[in-house]
């Protein structure tokens, strides 16, 4: 029983990592179709996506019940609101993150997803009234310190780094309302927006503007597989999920900016300066004392704080 436990633990950080590992190269691919404008690829990853996902709920014999969830979120308003907006929210962030790719700002993506777990926490707390603990507030203004000092140096907000942290952190928000499995949910995210994803691709093709095109088929190859380098690490990802606890995906997950910070600066050569490495140590450093904030050490530290704090209050008093 136990080597079954250790072999399903295994399995889920192989899954879990090569997710991960998957998202972290992901740049790699979209620079493949740089040629392309971000709103078209964008079209391209949703309608390849749906197809891609219709075939694999045929192959695993998943179709019925895929039915039977969409018919179960349409008869409940707020989900089938949840579906929509959670649609809406993952297109902002795959069209901004594929923009950004292309115009070379790697690196500024890297920070986004290396923000989005402290976004999700906050709209955790704004939305879902749920309380932040002493590491997690300490963690905030690390965090928040990072992104000043980036702000007050270059006299630019960092906008697109935050877009892409908010959308997704919104779009985990959605997703929490409707919860549904990984394959169902892909599946009626981007059966939402296909319809106007296959309107734009077949306006462009009247106009005479589109890149896909069998006269170059490495082109047409790219975007078609966009659909499969969406699925694949996001299946990945459910099949680690289901194995493992929360913390050692919380871990895992830094795996996809730190390899997108390194493509940024080693493959891409994009500008990272000492203000970037500043922002980026207090960034590092908030989401350390957010993942081991829940350990023995850092409460036993928080109780001593706290403790020395109060016998302060009551001698003042």
């Amino acid at each position: 029983m136990k080597l079954r436990s250790l072999d399903d633990k295994t399995e889920g950080i192989v899954s879990a990592a090569g997710a991960y590992f998957l998202w972290g190269i992901l740049p790699v691919y979209w620079k493949f179709v740089g040629m392309v404008p971000a709103h078209e690829v964008l079209a391209h990853r949703i309608v390849w996506s749906f197809i891609f996902m219709l075939l694999l709920l045929l192959v695993t014999r998943k179709f019925t019940a895929c039915l039977a969830d969409l018919k179960e979120i349409l008869a409940q308003p707020k989900k089938a609101i949840g579906v929509v907006m959670a649609s809406a929210l993952i297109s902002i962030n795959w069209v901004t993150y594929i923009w950004a790719v292309n115009n070379d700002r790697v690196i500024e993506t890297s920070l986004g997803y290396y923000i989005n777990p402290l976004v999700s926490v906050l709209l955790g707390v704004i939305v879902l009234r749920e309380k932040v603990s002493f590491w997690q507030a300490v963690a905030f203004c690390l965090a928040f310190i990072g992104v000043l000092n980036m702000t007050l140096h270059f006299g630019v907000f960092p906008w697109l780094a935050l877009l892409l942290a908010g959308s997704f952190g919104l779009y985990g928000l959605f997703k929490k309302m409707v919860n549904p499995g990984a394959i169902t949910g892909l599946t009626l995210e981007t059966m939402v927006v296909v319809p106007f994803a296959l309107g734009y691709l077949g306006f462009l093709t009247r106009e005479g503007a589109s890149a896909f095109s069998f006269a170059q088929p490495n082109v047409a190859a790219l975007l078609m597989g966009a659909g499969i380098v969406t699925a694949v690490p996001l299946l990945l990802f459910a099949s680690g999920a289901k194995r493992l606890p929360l913390a050692t995906i919380g871990f895992l997950q830094y795996i996809a900016p730190t390899i997108a910070l390194i493509l940024g600066i080693f493959l891409y050569h994009e500008t990272f300066t000492m203000v970037h490495l500043t922002s980026f140590i207090f960034i590092w450093l908030a989401l350390t004392i957010f993942s081991l904030g829940k350990t023995k050490y850092f409460l036993q530290f928080e109780m001593f704080v706290f403790h020395k704090l109060h016998l302060k209050e009551k001698s003042s008093t």
